[in-house]
């Protein structure tokens, strides 16, 4: 009896789980680990959705099976966000499904339409999904720059052109997870037009879609037009609302896409419990101020973060959006790779990071800080670190205040 799985095989060991097991037993060991590795939200969702919860569960009849593709309600009300946020009409019968989160729709859409040999075009580094996804279905995937710039499209250029079979899927996300970039409307448009010159399936992961820094909202690619011909979008609850372990995300955009994973997910799940997804209802229509609030509360804890590391004597490129900074090691320790780096930290620093190569090779010598502790935590960190790289022999800066 073999145990050599098709699938299994094409999976590498998980570059997190090392760190993950050593942070595991150093708080075993009761060591105090300040944890900047994983995006996990510490925060609550607002108050209203929380007793919309409670209140439809308190109904004997909310309990049972609910509907795989989400309930119309729930669909409604995100056709009624992308309206009301981006001004993209939605058919929330034909062009919405409810998802466990972004995750889960990504990893059923790579199983409904990606057969055995098929070419995916996926951004390096990148959320392990997008291509992991796809390699479980059966796929090879093909590296294209993470960053939103003119390599881009050189790029995508010579994967469609010298890549047998031609590529029939873009995977892309922005604002990034890891790497915190943002594409603009005018990106986008020049997506949508290649993906339909090039007959490309286009999914776009918009996860990150409310926390940005700037002045300028993060847009949608469905705002171009036409881009529904090509493109399907994702989008989850977990960080705009502080619900990540509600898993609670949609699919909305191209019809054929749309049908292609409503249809392998009635197969597999019979959808969120009801009274999540009554709860998420409340979340979309209800108040907003959480959104903001949570906006704000990464910048302040962004802020926070790039000065006192700075002052600790690692520079940090501030992100535009996301909850992530992409941190370049310091030159003095890139000699020690992501891993190896991230090791130390947590050993002789006691704080998690995650490795930059866990997100594709071309992460290596990056790691990435969540923005998932408060702020006296992360100035914390920051002491820890500064302790850490003098006893590396990094200079710090001689003139920076206490951290």
């Amino acid at each position: 009896m073999s145990e050599e799985f098709y699938r299994i095989r094409r999976l590498p060991p998980y570059v997190f789980a090392e760190v993950n097991a050593m942070k595991a037993a150093a708080r075993a060991a009761g060591e105090d680990i300040i944890d900047l590795g994983m995006g996990n939200p510490d925060g609550a969702p607002a108050p209203h959705v929380i007793e919309k919860l409670c209140e439809v569960a308190r109904d004997p009849g909310a309990h049972g099976y609910s509907a795989s593709k989400g309930i119309k309600g729930l669909r409604k009300a995100q056709a009624g966000y992308y309206a009301r946020r981006f001004g993209v009409d939605l058919d929330p019968e034909t062009e919405v499904v409810v998802t466990l989160g972004s995750k889960e729709g990504l990893a059923n859409l790579a199983q409904a339409i990606t057969a055995p040999g098929d070419v995916v075009l996926a951004p390096n580094p990148s959320y392990p999904i997008h291509t992991f996804g796809f390699i479980i279905a059966g796929a090879a995937i093909r590296s294209i720059p993470a960053a939103p710039g003119p390599d881009f499209f050189k790029r995508l250029e010579h994967a469609v052109a010298y890549t047998v079979p031609k590529p029939s899927v873009l995977v892309m996300g922005y604002p990034s997870n890891p790497t915190a970039y943002v594409a603009d409307l005018a990106f986008y448009e020049q997506v949508v037009a290649f993906a339909k010159e090039h007959k490309l399936w286009v999914l776009s992961d918009l996860a990150y879609s409310e926390i940005y820094f700037g002045d300028t909202p993060t847009p949608s690619i469905l705002q171009v037009p036409g881009a529904k011909d090509v493109a399907i979008e994702f989008t989850s609850m977990s960080k705009t609302y502080s619900m990540a372990g509600w898993r609670m995300g949609f699919a909305v955009g191209n019809k054929t896409l749309i049908g292609a994973l409503t249809r392998v997910k009635s197969y597999l799940d019979y959808g969120a419990f009801t009274p999540i997804q009554a709860a998420a209802v409340a979340a979309l229509n209800g108040p907003q101020d959480i959104v903001e609030q949570n906006r704000q509360l990464y910048k302040r804890r962004r802020d926070v973060m790039v000065e006192s590391f700075g002052r600790a004597g690692w520079e940090l490129p501030p992100p535009e959006a996301s909850m992530f900074c992409w941190a370049p090691i310091p030159p003095a320790l890139a000699h020690l790779g992501a891993l190896e780096f991230s090791k130390q930290l947590l050993t002789h620093a006691q704080v998690a990071v995650a490795p930059g190569v866990g997100f594709g090779e071309e992460g290596e010598g990056y790691v990435r800080l969540a923005l998932v502790e408060n702020e006296h935590r992360i100035r914390q960190a920051a002491r820890n670190i500064k302790r850490y790289l003098q006893s590396m022999g990094v200079n710090t800066p001689t003139t920076a205040k206490a951290v």
